[in-house]
């Protein structure tokens, strides 16, 4: 078999050719190996000996630029931080302005809506499997195009199957890890059974999580019930949906919330089930297993959650991180 050596200069000119419609998407990147950013996808790489890559040894959090302004970056920054401790990645000494690097790429990727994504890896090092081999962590920072989902989702609901694939034990279901295999076979599933989303299930039959989604839904009585956090990761967007729903138990549109066990079973009689996530807020599901639920139709409870995420993302001063688009990051 013939191979071809290819030099340094071969490289990056080949490097510099490729061109690919989702790089559309890449905004910029910022890595503390380099020190700087680079605003060239075919740059955006990570090198083969990072745990990151070649052992999923990195953890990461995704933060929503909304008209201008990053929502819930502090909260989704916490969770970083105490996913790193989990798994015992120190953090970098880049970590120290981790709010500047964040808001200054934001604003030089030059999309009021974007998405932000941060992942503090074990670093360079080796190929074995013990992280003592990498000298130092890294952190990776991508700006990316966020691409609202498509309005059926909001209008029409979307269609939830339940998942094959064995959720995460507790310990890793609780980390917010770049260890996604599972969640990959899970949307994989989803899609090749020509449905929107898939839900893990525990080993005693009770919803768990979606690929990168939390899930909710309401009781026959009336109740908005979530999936507790000893096996699912502690959603953000599901956190705030359901300090937002007392707004809707002060009107009578619901009786309360809770975090508890669902079963199956209890799921198919719900009269509303929500999908929530970072991108997409919260989506009503129409239709589950095959099986209709409520009406078939987006129910009130998620017209009036949807109506409130959406102020909140837009409106709310306590969680909303002013950037300087005249320029600067402030």
């Amino acid at each position: 078999m013939d191979l071809t050596l290819i030099d340094q200069d071969g490289f990056i000119q080949t490097l510099l050719s490729q061109r690919n419609p989702w790089h559309e998407n890449y905004l910029i990147m910022y890595s503390s190996l380099w020190k700087g950013y680079v605003t060239n996808p075919a740059l955006m790489m990570v090198p083969a000996d990072d745990h990151l890559v070649h052992r999923g040894d990195g953890v990461f959090d995704v933060i929503r630029c909304a008209h201008g302004r990053l929502y819930q970056m502090e909260a989704h920054l916490r969770r970083l931080e105490r996913s790193a401790k989990a798994i015992s990645i120190p953090l970098p000494e880049e970590f120290g302005r981790i709010r500047e690097l964040i808001k200054t790429l934001a604003v030089t990727g030059g999309q009021r809506d974007c998405l932000v994504r941060v992942v503090l890896s074990r670093g360079p090092g080796s190929f074995t499997v013990s992280p003592f081999d990498c000298p130092s962590s890294q952190i990776y920072i991508n700006v990316i195009r966020y691409h609202k989902p498509p309005e059926r989702y909001y209008e029409s609901g979307v269609s939830l199957i339940t998942s094959k694939i064995p959720i995460k034990k507790s310990f890793f279901a609780t980390v917010k890890s770049c260890n996604y295999l599972p969640n990959v076979l899970m949307k994989m599933e989803a899609l090749l059974a020509a449905c929107d989303y898939a839900v893990g299930l525990d080993e005693d039959g009770c919803l768990a999580e979606g690929a990168t989604e939390n899930i909710g839904i309401v009781s026959p009585d009336g109740y908005l019930i979530f999936p507790g956090f000893e096996r699912t990761l502690a959603g953000i967007t599901v956190q705030r949906v359901a300090e937002l729903a007392s707004a809707l138990v002060e009107d009578g549109a619901l009786q309360g919330t809770r975090f508890t066990r669902i079963p199956l079973a209890e799921a198919y009689q719900a009269r509303e089930i929500l999908i929530m996530g970072t991108s997409i807020n919260v989506v009503p599901v129409t239709k589950f297993d095959g099986r209709r639920i409520g009406n078939g139709l987006p129910g009130p409870v998620f017209s009036k959650l949807s109506a409130l995420m959406e102020k909140d993302v837009g409106e709310n001063p306590d969680l909303l991180t002013e950037l300087d688009w005249e320029g600067e990051s402030v």
